[in-house]
């Protein structure tokens, strides 16, 4: 299972959320989503710790706590979902020669 952590404050660090979340068990791996444009932290963050229990202790102990001046918003991660691609274009046409 993977943990979900929105409302982060923007100057929150991969460290921070490895120590907080150390405090319920073992953190296998923290993922801090950065905007692809600006560089910046996007307010949200993905944890997985080696237990189930530990990360639902996490999730139930956490979820609606304040940490850094914000309540964050704390459970178990959706699946990404299989969302169709958008296409903005490129793709060839087929018009007859009149334009109609």
């Amino acid at each position: 299972m993977t943990i979900y952590i929105g409302n982060l404050n923007y100057r929150v660090t991969k460290e921070d959320i490895q120590e907080v979340f150390a405090e319920y068990g073992s953190v296998k791996n923290v993922v801090l989503p950065m905007d692809r444009e600006t560089g910046r932290m996007r307010g949200f963050a993905f944890v997985e710790m080696n237990e189930d229990d530990q990360e639902d202790k996490a999730i139930t102990e956490l979820d609606g706590a304040e940490w850094m001046g914000r309540q964050l918003r704390v459970n178990k991660a959706r699946p990404k979902e299989d969302r169709p691609r958008e296409s903005f274009g490129g793709g060839r046409r087929d018009f007859n020669r009149s334009g109609v």
